[in-house]
């Protein structure tokens, strides 16, 4: 059992959210971003000596569908995919669509090859390697003791 304290002076509607309320807070929350974050792809970023790797969970597209590019020192994935299934019998005809898409735009860092970057796309996971510039990639090297 719940015990709410009641207050003599407030409203009894100040207790509980209205409808209305609950109504606005429901749709606010598909307004700007949230909304657009639901429908990108999750992304692992990883890196190591070489190079940056990044990983987009995206199943079921073809790697027809995607489109990589680089624009303003920034690397663009997005992708679409339209489905489209017709069904005609004498006396009926059904036909059903669909359509997905997403951008996800990532900042290169300065330290990134631009020009050999690489992208695969196998079951379900694009994954994209970013080299790093030769200059950037620590170098060993051993020190001799005179």
């Amino acid at each position: 059992m719940t015990l709410l304290k009641f207050q003599k002076d407030a409203p009894a509607r100040s207790m509980f959210p209205s409808t209305v309320d609950m109504f606005n807070e429901f749709f606010n929350d598909f307004n700007g971003s949230d909304f657009r974050k639901w429908n990108a792809p999750a992304v692992n970023i990883s890196e190591n000596d070489k190079e940056f790797k990044l990983q987009l969970a995206v199943p079921g597209m073809k790697k027809e569908d995607f489109k990589i590019a680089i624009e303003e020192n920034m690397l663009v994935v997005s992708a679409e995919n339209k489905k489209e299934n017709e069904e005609k019998t004498e006396r009926y005809t059904r036909k059903e669509f669909s359509f997905s898409s997403f951008t996800r735009r990532f900042n290169l860092p300065e330290n990134v090859d631009e020009n050999q970057i690489s992208a695969n796309y196998e079951n379900g996971i694009m994954v994209l390697n970013l080299p790093k510039k030769a200059e950037a990639k620590p170098v060993a090297r051993e020190i001799s003791i005179k």
